[in-house]
């Protein structure tokens, strides 16, 4: 009898005392872009998006080095004409196929991502929440630090009516992980 009882203990502390880690479960990278002198927000996400991120033992070391690759092609605003006017009239006009970031670091609530754009590398400084399984971050992008005033200017023309001459060069962006954790 005391041998199961050791037994269970043993097996019991195991449990307890086995190491965990985190991984990806889903990613969601949101943007809302504005338009009208009364900036208002338009957003939407991508549908193509590639995540590397090696599993640690915690949500911050699964985070940094985390990078995703997203396809410009795949944006995705709810709206298939204005998706069709973002790829040829913004993305395409400069040659932007696909936009990368990758967190260089966390430091405290603010991540520190790396984004290529338009052949330009960038920090940009996020906003971050970690939540029970989930991780959020919001930042803002300026589209001239990628150069990208061409394509502002070129979407402006082509949405000139419903923007009423005016669409602005900050770009919200934001990303939203849903972790998994495993012990062992």
């Amino acid at each position: 009898m005391m041998k199961y009882f050791v037994m269970g203990i043993v097996m019991a502390v195991g449990l307890f005392a086995g190491e965990c880690t985190y991984s990806v479960k889903d990613i969601d990278v949101e943007w809302k872009a504005y338009k009208t002198p009364l900036k208002i927000g338009v957003g939407g996400t991508f549908d193509a998006i590639k995540l590397n991120a090696m599993p640690d033992k915690t949500e911050k070391g699964l985070l940094e080095g985390a990078r995703v690759v997203i396809d410009t092609r795949s944006v995705d605003s709810k709206n298939k004409g204005r998706d069709a006017k973002l790829v040829k009239f913004f993305f395409h006009i400069q040659g932007v196929e696909t936009i990368t970031a990758e967190i260089k670091s966390i430091e405290k609530d603010v991540a520190n991502v790396e984004v290529t754009m338009n052949g330009i590398t960038k920090i940009v400084p996020m906003k971050v929440e970690f939540d029970e399984d989930e991780v959020q971050a919001e930042g803002y992008l300026d589209l001239g630090d990628f150069d990208m005033l061409p394509s502002l200017e070129s979407i402006n023309k082509a949405c000139y009516d419903l923007h009423k001459g005016k669409t602005w060069q900050d770009v919200k962006i934001a990303f939203d992980i849903k972790t998994k954790r495993r012990c062992q």
